[in-house]
């Protein structure tokens, strides 16, 4: 993945967030690039300041402080999404796409569930229309 500092025509400043190089060279080329705040399709890459190493041992120190911030943000973030679902959702367990589809199909009264499927029965519910989103392992479950 690569970040760049993007900008449109009219001064907004924001990120975005690429596969590689070529990715964002292909979708400005598909004119598929659009301003997050105004929708302007006129983008162009903003001035980005350069990552510079003092030497290899700060830069592995730096990389590693970061990358351990980085990982404690997403269990932070995990973790609260996690908690946000278990108190804003029923839990129906193995009978989610039984449930799932007597909510989509009117059955019952619509709210919101979250337990478990097999990868067989999320896709039978993607291909039926149904809204589904996996929701991530709680990451102190993990340790």
């Amino acid at each position: 993945m690569i970040a760049y500092n993007l900008s449109c025509a009219r001064g907004h400043e924001f990120e975005g967030w690429f596969q590689s190089g070529a990715a964002y060279d292909t979708q400005e080329a598909q004119h598929a690039l659009a301003c997050p705040i105004c929708g302007d399709g006129q983008i162009q890459k903003a001035i980005m300041a350069p990552s510079v190493k003092g030497s290899v041992t700060k830069a592995k120190g730096r990389s590693e402080v970061a990358t351990s911030d980085a990982h404690d943000k997403r269990q932070r973030f995990v973790s609260g999404m996690r908690k946000f679902i278990e108190e804003n959702a029923d839990y129906v367990g193995p009978r989610f796409p039984e449930e799932a589809r007597k909510i989509h199909y009117g059955e019952v009264e619509e709210r919101h569930i979250y337990g478990e499927s097999t990868i067989a029965e999320a896709k039978e519910l993607i291909e039926e229309g149904i809204d589904i989103a996996p929701v991530p392992s709680d990451p102190d479950d993990l340790n």
